[in-house]
């Protein structure tokens, strides 16, 4: 069905002008909001105020979708049958909309704006000759009847009713006068508890306890122990004594409860975050009153924080020895690899050349690149271990020997297994000879030997197993293939009887007391916090320093493109069970005791 909308506005010397859209549907929108099929700019007209449906023809129906109604020829309804044939006017607001048929046998729906006729000149010669002003109360009895008013509302109503509950809780008939004292509704994590005003405020009169907060979450702890909470809160002025008192006076806990932090009724929404305050009250000046903490003060993000302290390896080995050390005094982590960032990412190295050849297969630019090889994790909030099998054997081929089609490699991360194979295969019968696979030998990026093949094994050897201890040695020692990237202890050393590879430690994550997230960061360059293109030890640790986050995030107050208050980074209830703790410091931590550096939650 067809149905032709014409518009009809006038000019500014009266002149009409006609603008006419055909509608092709069985039903049209009206309503002040754009997106009707007929909108009316007219506060009097809901957003969505009507709709015209098809119904037997020539018959229509016009339907009110919400509260107003309309008017069909002078009569106010919400739902009509019109006949189309014979015509009728619907007035909605201040506009007015024909109905009719044409030669096409469309239906034609004329809409106009039709000018409200004012009467304030007669109102205001009725108000002078009709004034009721002399039998009205006066102001004072007004007023005194208007407090009263309120008292019974918005006082002894609600008291009733909380101390009369209606036996049905769930009865829209039920009275519910005290949430008249609701500063709002709860938030989306509270939302099930609307209506149960008693599942949180247990006792009249007297604020949330902790007791009510824990009763659901569970797994909630103090920040430290109560002692070193008492202890680190600075001693309140005269002025917050007197508050203190007064908050006391009226139920409300002490210092510390959860509504200090988490604060309700505040919109439907998320709960507000922590103000800073709430955490700089401590820890501003946390070292004045706990002499014996490790934590540095903290103020304002933006100028009174602290450098970073990351977990770092500071001796790397089968058992690491890990600290938490600033970054002030160095960015060194020893991870066991030897790779330099600057050789894998010189736009004008080797490297490049390498990536360029392979750009067709592996997919490569014309340069290396930090995703080459940094891969984020699913949720986008950090990285996974680089592997050598998935992010490296692209160009670090282990390729040694082909038999038939079949490309043998040498076993990555199992060194004993690797030197067995490399013996097994020089005792065999066959004619020793160094290594050879053409295109599918290991090649050493960039112009080393002129691209020549890179060999594990480079002499001729003899069919005895004097040869395989050849090969072997060859593999560990300098410009072999393990050599390369990882750190080597030739037999005897550290009493070990064979070559051992050093143990590679990878870090899931440096900032242990903080949290951090990739993803919110996704738009900026890793080359703009991590300096990896002048890194030139496989040691250096990359992390930026708080300068470097200083150029993006201030304090809660500040003029930064991201203010940032203490709860954008730490949690008041960080734990050993906080997602951003490595498993490989759980037991570590929780082993400490409170006050130890990097252990427990203790200031």
């Amino acid at each position: 069905m067809t149905f032709l909308i014409r518009q009809i506005s006038h000019t500014a010397d009266g002149r009409e002008i006609v603008r006419g859209v055909a509608h092709e549907g069985d039903s049209v929108t009206i309503g002040r909001a754009a997106t009707n099929d007929i909108a009316l700019p007219d506060l009097a007209v809901t957003p969505n105020h009507a709709r015209i449906e098809l119904r037997d023809d020539p018959h229509i129906a016009i339907v009110a979708l919400g509260t107003l109604g309309f008017e069909v020829d002078g009569r106010t309804r919400r739902t009509c049958d019109i006949n189309s044939a014979k015509g009728a006017e619907i007035a909605i607001g201040g506009h007015r909309i024909t109905v009719s048929r044409d030669a096409e046998d469309r239906v034609v729906l004329t809409v106009q704006r039709v000018e409200a006729v004012s009467d304030a000149s007669e109102y205001r010669e009725e108000a002078v000759a009709f004034s009721l002003q002399d039998l009205m109360l006066s102001k004072r009895v007004s007023a005194y009847l208007f407090a009263i008013a309120i008292l019974l509302a918005f006082l002894a109503w609600p008291v009733w009713t909380f101390t009369h509950p209606a036996t049905d809780q769930r009865s829209i008939y039920a009275l519910k006068a005290d949430h008249n004292w609701s500063s709002g509704p709860l938030s989306q994590a509270h939302h099930e508890l609307e209506g149960n005003c008693t599942a949180c405020h247990q006792q009249a009169f007297v604020s949330v306890r902790d007791s009510s907060c824990i009763a659901c979450h569970k797994d909630a702890h103090e920040h430290a122990p109560p002692s070193r909470l008492a202890g680190a809160r600075a001693t309140p002025g005269f002025g917050g004594r007197l508050l203190q008192r007064v908050a006391t006076a009226f139920g409300k806990p002490g210092p510390g409860a959860c509504v200090d932090c988490h604060t309700e009724h505040e919109g439907a929404g998320p709960m507000p975050p922590t103000a800073q305050a709430f955490c700089t009250d401590c820890h501003a000046t946390l070292k004045q009153r706990l002499a014996d903490t490790r934590i540095e003060n903290a103020d304002d993000f933006g100028t009174a924080h602290p450098q970073f302290r990351p977990l770092v390896t500071t001796l790397a080995g089968v058992k690491p020895v890990v600290a938490r050390v600033s970054l002030d005094a160095g960015r060194i982590d020893e991870s066991g690899l030897k790779f330099p960032h600057k050789l894998h990412l010189d736009a004008r190295g080797g490297v490049a050349q390498m990536a360029r050849t392979l750009k067709a297969r592996q997919g490569y630019g014309d340069v290396l690149v930090c995703a080459d090889c940094h891969r984020p994790t699913a949720d986008g909030v950090r990285f996974l271990p680089v592997e050598m099998e998935r992010d490296c054997r692209a160009c670090h081929s282990l390729a040694f020997d082909r038999i038939g089609g079949t490309v043998r490699t040498l076993r990555h991360g199992d060194a004993p297994q690797m030197m067995a194979d490399l013996r097994a295969l020089y005792r065999s019968t066959a004619p020793p000879r160094p290594i050879q696979l053409g295109g599918m030998a290991r090649r050493r990026p960039g112009n080393y030997a002129d691209g020549q093949i890179y060999n594990i094994y480079f002499g001729a050897a003899a069919r005895r197993p004097a040869a395989g201890d050849a090969a072997i040695r060859a593999v560990f020692s300098p410009g072999g293939a393990c050599f390369d990237c990882h750190t080597v202890k030739p037999p005897g050393v550290g009493g070990a009887a064979d070559w051992t590879v050093m143990p590679v430690h990878q870090a899931s994550r440096y900032m242990m007391k903080g949290w951090f997230d990739h993803k919110p960061h996704r738009t900026e360059a890793c080359v703009s916090c991590h300096a990896a293109p002048t890194s030139t030890r496989s040691r250096d640790l990359l992390l930026p320093g708080i300068a470097t986050c200083r150029n993006c995030h201030g304090g809660e107050r500040s003029q930064a493109k991201v203010p940032s208050t203490c709860a954008s980074c730490h949690s008041y209830h960080a734990g050993p069970e906080a997602p951003w703790v490595s498993r490989l410091s759980l037991g570590r931590i929780a082993a400490m005791k409170p006050g130890d550096p990097g252990g427990g939650a203790a200031p």
